[in-house]
């Protein structure tokens, strides 16, 4: 006696028994002499089956990934398949009518597997020794489903997904005819609709009707839904954009199909058949679907967030499948002041210089990533100004920070003991200096001050004015492995890590330079605190954001919150932030640095743009001119503004309006190129709020202590 759950699927055993014998009897007459039994074929595919069917119904389909800024505001999309799902509710009649009418149009009486129509197919097929059409909406839907989401990663599964041959139909046939009974009609023609590829990246009817028309899927008229319906045939063939005459041809042989069918008047047939096309023009139009497709201000920040969510486990795989809502910390206001000023500093198109500006917000517990600007933009054209490389994040300012390093060397000093805000320091016009670890075949390094300075210099006058020699013989009493160590601890990580072209080291190169990371190759090279080697903007950006923060250092966070395509929360690993120094030594270190705006190499730009607000800054200008910064921060912003020669021919960079490069003698400074965006920014960006002080110095880091 049959048991109750044989009795319920009762109605999926008919059609595929049906399609069963039907296989045999074609299998008989075409493939072999024996006559080859339908038990034996389904025998042959249903092992795999229940497996396959399994995951297809655990599989989720790719879905777009939207990245949005602190508001929530979309500033990417990011996919492989451009997808926007939708219910059958959602789905025109007219859409419906279309693909049944030119598909299947016993759809909503068969049992996942058409026998009239196979019987057809057989007989027409056995002849030519291939088994084509007869595929149910189901059918398809299951096809679609394996090529397009199970096996999207996998060349060779989606060749075997659509191979001619009996055992596949065989396999497609058991499975629709279990999704016939598990699924509604309604949902398993949404389901098709959702998955099927309308050419290119255009998935499912929702992205189809907004990247071809501009509109809804529930909005399709009977022109369009025809268009569309056609297409899934043969994407590629009938695509109308490259194709738009048999585009045409095909529409209109839809239309027929559903006047045929019943669901669409035949007085109304002419009248769609003579609709014009009507598409989006330059089509299909969708988002760019990678990080090149935000905003001028956000393309750099949106590279950062994935490349971030990389570290913390997030495959690229996932963010363009995952349907993810990533929420950053991109401040829309701070971002476009940010943008603009440095687009006023230096056009986007200006040959071979880059202005890039980087925001961070200060916290004990987490340093929020607000603005990555610069004036190139995110892209792949290079005559629009545009870079592929994320010159803000990366170090990619291969000539440097510049004097902004002496930041590093004291800090070292004040935590080792060496030199406190007032201890004087040697400082003749110039000096040749031995490192300690120097073999008697190393050369004296040989420093020049660029210009007269007080000889002693305090520590304090010599981080508002920037003699070289002062800092230097600072370095070499300080010891280059607690310098280095410094930097890393302050922000540096991923600068660090680079070697001294800024890229991964490698190994196989005969050249330290190459082959070793920053944090080795300068382990005796005392020109580090002269910020001649390749720098992050967005980590310097930060190494103020841990001065700010009292000395704790986190890493630079753009991330708010993940959530999944079911809108639930996803955890974002992040790492801890760590007390890299005492408090006393970060506030003594920003009372020091306070003085730059006001008496020090940025305050004659400082006056000119009317700031008056207590703050920290250091500047930077590297020998050649070819790299300018400034460093600092006022209120909540940890700000780097580093100007660079980007393109292939590098030079001076002279200062003017615009900054260009050139011969002009003298070149640039980090207090008249790179500064300015800073003072405008915030001008901006701080109008009509009260001051906030800098902290006043520790006592116990004013002078020497060894």
């Amino acid at each position: 006696m049959a048991n109750l759950d044989s009795v319920n699927r009762g109605r999926g055993v008919v059609p595929f028994v049906g399609f069963c014998v039907l296989a045999g009897i074609l299998a008989a007459g075409t493939v072999a002499p024996a006559a080859i039994g339908a038990g034996l074929l389904s025998n042959e595919v249903s092992d795999s089956v229940d497996a396959i069917s399994a995951q297809l119904a655990a599989a989720d389909p790719p879905l777009t990934t939207t990245v949005t800024d602190r508001a929530g505001a979309p500033i990417a999309t990011l996919y492989s398949q451009y997808r926007l799902p939708v219910t059958a509710a959602g789905i025109a009649t007219t859409m419906k009518a279309a693909i049944i009418g030119v598909e299947d149009r016993r759809f909503y009486t068969e049992g996942g597997v058409d026998l009239q129509g196979m019987a057809r197919a057989a007989v027409n097929d056995s002849a030519g020794g291939s088994l084509q059409g007869a595929s149910t909406i189901t059918q398809q839907y299951v096809k679609n489903y394996l090529v397009n989401v199970v096996d999207r990663t996998d060349p060779a599964a989606q060749q075997a997904d659509r191979e001619d041959s009996l055992a596949r139909k065989l396999r497609e046939a058991k499975m629709a005819v279990q999704l016939n009974d598990t699924m509604s009609k309604d949902d398993i023609l949404a389901s098709y609709l959702n998955v099927v590829e309308f050419s290119g990246t255009v998935y499912g009817v929702g992205a189809a009707a907004k990247a071809y028309f501009g509109t809804m899927a529930d909005k399709l008229t009977v022109p369009q839904a025809a268009l569309l319906a056609g297409m899934v045939n043969n994407p590629s063939i009938y695509n109308p954009y490259s194709h738009p005459d048999k585009a045409t041809q095909r529409r209109n042989t839809v239309i027929d199909d559903m006047v045929t069918n019943g669901s669409l008047p035949a007085s109304y047939a002419a009248t769609a058949k003579d609709a014009p096309l009507g598409l989006l023009p330059g089509g299909p139009v969708t988002p760019s679907g990678t990080c090149m497709g935000a905003a001028p201000d956000a393309g750099f920040f949106c590279t950062y967030a994935a490349t971030y969510l990389a570290h913390a486990g997030f495959t690229p795989d996932q963010l363009a499948t995952g349907g993810y809502t990533i929420k950053t910390t991109l401040d829309p206001r701070v971002s476009q002041v940010a943008k603009d000023a440095v687009d006023a500093n230096v056009p986007t198109t200006q040959d071979g210089v880059a202005n890039t500006f980087a925001v961070v917000q200060p916290g004990r517990n987490v340093h929020q990533v607000l603005a990555m600007v610069a004036n190139r933009n995110f892209g792949t054209d290079p005559a629009k100004g545009e870079t592929s490389t994320d010159i803000v994040a990366d170090a990619s300012n291969e000539f440097g920070a510049g004097s902004s390093f002496k930041i590093f060397t004291s800090a070292a000093a004040m935590v080792t003991g060496k030199a406190g805000l007032q201890t004087p320091l040697p400082n003749p016009d110039s000096q040749c200096f031995t490192p300690p670890d120097a073999d008697s075949h190393t050369a004296c390094y040989t420093v020049h001050n660029d210009g007269h300075y007080a000889d002693p210099i305090t520590l304090a006058d010599g981080l508002a004015t920037s003699p070289n020699v002062a800092f230097v013989g600072l370095e070499n009493e300080v010891g280059m492995p607690a310098v280095l160590d410094m930097a890393q601890k302050l922000g540096l990580r991923n600068t660090l890590a680079t070697n001294d072209a800024g890229a991964v080291p490698d190994p196989k190169s005969a050249n330290p330079q190459y082959n070793e990371p920053q944090s080795k190759y300068f382990q005796n090279l005392l020109s580090f605190t002269l910020g001649n080697s390749p720098v992050s903007p967005l980590e310097m950006a930060n190494v103020s954001a841990t001065l700010m923060s009292g000395g704790v250092w986190c890493p630079p966070n753009p991330i708010l919150s993940v959530t999944d395509r079911n809108g639930n929360a996803v955890s974002v690993p992040q790492q801890a932030c760590e007390q890299v120094i005492p408090t006393g030594v970060a506030n003594t270190l920003e009372a020091g640095l306070s003085k730059d705006t006001t008496s020090g190499t940025s305050a004659q730009a400082a006056h000119a743009a009317g700031w008056t607000r207590p703050d920290i800054g250091k500047t930077g200008t590297t020998q050649q001119s070819e790299s300018v910064a400034f460093v600092g921060g006022v209120d909540d912003y940890a700000v780097s503004s580093m100007v660079f020669a980007d393109g292939s021919h590098p030079r001076e960079i002279c200062p003017g309006t615009p900054v260009h490069l050139g011969n002009c003698g003298h070149g640039a400074f980090g207090g008249t190129v790179a500064a300015p965006p800073y003072f405008h920014a915030m001008s901006q960006l701080l109008a009509g709020v009260p001051d906030q002080q800098i902290p006043g110095p520790d006592p116990a880091y004013l002078t020497a202590r060894s």
